[in-house]
C-alpha cells in the first residue's frame, strides 16, 4: 500500500498573524517588513491583495511600493509566529505522531496509519484546513501524495485554502507540463542551466538522461530526475527524531548599508545574541563560528574560524565574528548583509579542556573559564527573562535606537 503524506504549508503566514489584530486591513494590500520607515527594508511575506499587485517576499519596500503605492506596511513579531505554529502544530500531532515541520509554517504529515480513524489522506487534510482556519482564523494550503516531494508541490498548486491531491496516476498530468523552475528544490541558476540543454518543464527532467544531468548539474541531476518522477523514498521523521542539527546561524539585511567597524559591532552583538540563544535552547555547543558577507553589489565572501573550546555564549561568537570580519574586510566598503552562523556543533555538555597544570595565573585559561562561568550565567538569565516577558523584553544598550535595522 502506498503510504499517505500530507504537506501543509499556511498561507501568507506573518501577514495573516498580523492581520488576526488588524481585521480591517483583510481587504487592502499588507506587508510585514523590518522597518517601515525604511526604503531599504526588505519585505518578509504579503498578503493576497499584495500578492496581485506583483510583491514578492525579499525584495525592497521601495520596489514593492512602486508596484503598490497604497501598501500598508506591518513590523513583524516573530513570539507571535512561533506561538501560532505551535498551535499549528499541535492540531497536527491529533492526527498522526509522524510530524515533520519544513519551516515555521509548513510540515510534513504521515498518516498512513491515520486513515481508519480519520478517512482518507484528503478528508484528514480537508479536516485539518477547515479546524485551522475555525479554531485559529488562519487558512492553509494542503498537499497530499504518495511521497514528500509531490505533497510538497501539491501544497504549491493551488493557494490559497485549498487541498490538492497527486497521485501515481495523475502526476503527469498535472507536474509535468509546469515549467521546471516550478520542481522542488530547481532554483533560478539550476533552472537556467536547464533550459539552456533544452530541459524546460518537469516532464522534460523526468525523461532527460541521466548522462546528461549529471553533466549538467553533477550527482543532483539525476536525484532530481528521480523526484520528478515520483520516485521520493524519503521518510517523514517520526516525533523527537529529529535528524541532528548541524549549524546554527542567523543573518540579517541591513536597512542602510554598514561602513564602519562600529556598524559591524553592532549587527554582530545582535546576531550573535540570536545564536547563543538558540545554541543554548537546543542544548548544543560549537567548536567554530562562520561569517558570510554580502556587499551592495550582491558579492559574497565566507570566512570561519575554530575556537579553542565549544562555546555557546554570545560574547565569545561575537569576538569570533568580529575577528573574521576584521581580517577579511577593510571599511568604508559598504556591507549589505551579515549571517554568523554556529558550526561544528557539539553536545551542550561539553565544557572546556581544563589545565594540566592545574591552577591558572590572572590572564590566562583559569582566569579566562571564570570570566566564561559568569558569562555564562548572565546569558542563561537573559534567557529566563525572554521566555517569561518575551524576546524583547531585554537586549543589549549598544542596540537600543540602532539605525540599521535589528528589530528588538
Amino acid at each position: 500500500m502506498d503510504r499517505v503524506i500530507l504537506h501543509c504549508d499556511m498561507n501568507s503566514f506573518f501577514a495573516s498573524v498580523e492581520l488576526l489584530e488588524h481585521p480591517e486591513l483583510r481587504t487592502k494590500p499588507v506587508a510585514v517588513c523590518g522597518d517601515p520607515e525604511s526604503r531599504h527594508g526588505i519585505i518578509l511575506a504579503k498578503n493576497e491583495p499584495a500578492k496581485a499587485f506583483g510583491v514578492v517576499t525579499a525584495e525592497t519596500i521601495s520596489q514593492a511600493r512602486r508596484k503598490c503605492p497604497g501598501l500598508v506596511l506591518l513590523r513583524p513579531h516573530h513570539d507571535k509566529y512561533r506561538h501560532y505554529s505551535r498551535l499549528i502544530n499541535a492540531i497536527y500531532y491529533q492526527y498522526t505522531d509522524m510530524v515533520e515541520p519544513f519551516s515555521i509554517d509548513e510540515s510534513w504529515l504521515d498518516v498512513t496509519a491515520s486513515h481508519r480513524l480519520f478517512g482518507t489522506g484528503r478528508e484528514i487534510a480537508d479536516t485539518i484546513r477547515e479546524r485551522v482556519k475555525k479554531e485559529l482564523g488562519l487558512t492553509l494550503s494542503a498537499g497530499v501524495s504518495y511521497n514528500k516531494i509531490f505533497a510538497k508541490m501539491g501544497s504549491e498548486y493551488r493557494k490559497p485554502d485549498a487541498t490538492t491531491e497527486i497521485t501515481r496516476e495523475n502526476y503527469k498530468d498535472i507536474l509535468w507540463p509546469q515549467p521546471v523552475e516550478n520542481m522542488f528544490f530547481v532554483g533560478f541558476a539550476t533552472a537556467q542551466k536547464l533550459k539552456n540543454s533544452k530541459v524546460f518543464t518537469i516532464g522534460d527532467l523526468a525523461c532527460a538522461p541521466d548522462s546528461k544531468l549529471e553533466s549538467l548539474l553533477g550527482k543532483q541531476g539525476p536525484v532530481l530526475k528521480k523526484y520528478a518522477a515520483g520516485l521520493d523514498e524519503s521518510p517523514v521523521a517520526l516525533s523527537g527524531e529529529r535528524e541532528k542539527i548541524k549549524s546554527v546561524g542567523n543573518g540579517i539585511t541591513f536597512s542602510r548599508d554598514l561602513k564602519s567597524t562600529e556598524d559591524a559591532l553592532t549587527a554582530v552583538t545582535s546576531l550573535s545574541d540570536t545564536v547563543a540563544g538558540r545554541l543554548r535552547k537546543y542544548g548544543f555547543k560549537a567548536w567554530g563560528v562562520k561569517v558570510d558577507i554580502k556587499d551592495t553589489s550582491f558579492k559574497s565572501i565566507s570566512r570561519q574560524k575554530q575556537l579553542s573550546s565549544p562555546t555557546h555564549l554570545a560574547s565569545e561568537i561575537k569576538n569570533a565574528a568580529m575577528e573574521l570580519i576584521a581580517s577579511s574586510w577593510h571599511f568604508p566598503d559598504p556591507i549589505r548583509l551579515i549571517t554568523v552562523t554556529a558550526i561544528n556543533l557539539t553536545d551542550g555538555e561539553e565544557g572546556e579542556q581544563l589545565s594540566f597544570f592545574g591552577n591558572s595565573p590572572a590572564g590566562s585559561a583559569g582566569a579566562s573559564s571564570v570570566s566564561a562561568e559568569k558569562s555564562d550565567s548572565i546569558e542563561k538569565a537573559m534567557d529566563d527573562i525572554r521566555e517569561k516577558f518575551g524576546e524583547s523584553s531585554i537586549t543589549f544598550g549598544q542596540l537600543i535606537k540602532n539605525d540599521i535595522g535589528i528589530d528588538f
